[in-house]
């Protein structure tokens, strides 16, 4: 590893590199562009410093480069042990970015990281997972009140936020972005559906179609994901603990069963929950010989990994992200550690979806600025306007164009006179 003061990365020398992606993904990223344009000359964050815990990848210096131009200064870990392209991490490094990442972390390296960047004093907070933010509550109190507010890029991040807000121990307002409508309709469905795949071909080659595919859990994740296995033919199967969403998936066609019954029957399951112990033991123990585990939560905390180390008789690395575990005389195939498979495996999601997420971060650090003070601790959405924005800076990127109401059609939708 390299590092100084200012960083830690896996190898400066892969900075070049890392350069000519982060290129490449700022000609997908049309929509942040266009902020960024807007951010260069308004420095709507001047003289601001921003703490980021996020998954390092091309699309994420992208938006590093968007607030830094924007008056920004920044300073970036990963968000998970697994996520970080080194090469973009030795890119930023070399930009002159406080940056701490490194492929294949360890657990100390992973806080003392997080920690580096909560000693830069961060006037927001931009978090993928709620790590970041917790940490700041649980260890560093002091610098509170002078944070002015965070975002949340992800729905795990969320739940664990709401969880605070509800104990009363989230003490600044932090922004969902995760609940705009053009990130958790756009990224979770079609970037996690997509980049989920690809974590599972990369790491195994295997074919799809004709196999038993498991989806644990029927949000927007396991609704794009399931849609994505079924459209490579595969027969999908989605488990789930919410009744309304189980309506969905059976309605969707898709068979849904308890995941005890899913057990025997699956081939490849995939877990999308934030929740703990979705695949169990017990479950495990069900599967048959050469059933394959991923996960494409945020957290490893999905699939018991832990529980199946100690009853396993024998564990080898098959892949690079695939170890195999012998237990009763048969093997599970785990992939990329029950970590996030999209991003441990392969590089997560494209950056045209990103490119939403992140004008969603961007305009949450803006409005957080403009409303300093006025925002009560807790949890909080980016107005509807915003998310029209984004989807209009989307749609723009994408050389697509929509009709406008008439100003008889603006006065018609605004009124209750006129009836049959």
């Amino acid at each position: 590893m390299d590092e100084t003061a200012s960083y830690a990365v896996k190898d400066i020398s892969l900075a070049e590199q890392g350069l000519r992606n982060i290129e490449f993904a700022e000609r997908e990223m049309g929509a942040l562009m266009r902020v960024k344009e807007r951010f260069a000359k308004e420095k709507p964050l001047k003289g601001l410093r921003v703490g980021m815990a996020l998954h390092l990848t091309k699309e994420t210096a992208v938006l590093v480069k968007t607030l830094i131009v924007g008056g920004a200064d920044v300073a970036i870990s990963s968000c998970n042990p697994l996520s970080t392209q080194n090469d973009v991490a030795a890119a930023l490094a070399k930009s002159g970015v406080k940056v701490f990442g490194y492929k294949g972390e360890n657990k100390e390296d992973y806080y003392r990281f997080i920690n580096a960047v909560i000693a830069a004093k961060p006037h927001i907070t931009i978090d993928d997972g709620c790590d970041l933010v917790s940490e700041i509550h649980s260890k560093h109190p002091e610098l509170i009140k002078d944070i002015i507010g965070g975002a949340e890029e992800t729905s795990t991040g969320v739940i664990r936020l709401k969880a605070m807000e509800k104990d009363g121990a989230l003490k600044y307002p932090v922004i969902a972005v995760n609940d705009s409508n053009t990130k958790h309709l756009m990224d979770n469905v079609k970037g996690t559906g997509q980049s989920t795949i690809d974590g599972i071909l990369r790491a195994t080659n295997i074919l799809l179609a004709g196999r038993n595919f498991v989806v644990c859990g029927y949000g927007d994740c396991g609704k794009g994901l399931a849609k994505r296995a079924q459209g490579m033919d595969a027969h999908v199967i989605v488990t789930e603990i919410n009744p309304f969403r189980a309506l969905q998936a059976a309605m969707d066609g898709f068979m849904v069963m308890p995941i005890k019954e899913a057990a025997r029957m699956g081939d490849v399951f995939v877990t999308v929950t934030g929740n703990k112990n979705v695949i169990d033991i017990e479950h495990m123990k069900l599967m048959k010989d050469g059933a394959i585990l991923a996960n494409s939560g945020h957290f490893d905390a999905e699939i018991n990994i832990n529980g199946l180390r100690k009853i396993a008789n024998g564990v080898r690395k098959i892949r690079p992200f695939m170890d195999e575990f012998a237990v009763d005389g048969k093997r599970i195939f785990i992939l990329g550690e029950a970590r996030l498979i999209n991003l441990s495996a392969a590089e997560g999601h494209p950056s045209a979806i990103m490119s939403m997420s992140f004008c969603n971060q961007a305009f949450a650090c803006e409005y957080l600025v403009k409303n300093k003070g006025k925002l009560k601790p807790g949890v909080h959405v980016l107005p509807p306007e915003k998310d029209d924005e984004v989807a209009r800076l989307q749609l723009a990127a994408m050389g697509v164009f929509i009709d406008e109401m008439t100003d008889e059609q603006k006065k018609y939708v605004n009124s209750w006179q006129e009836g049959t």
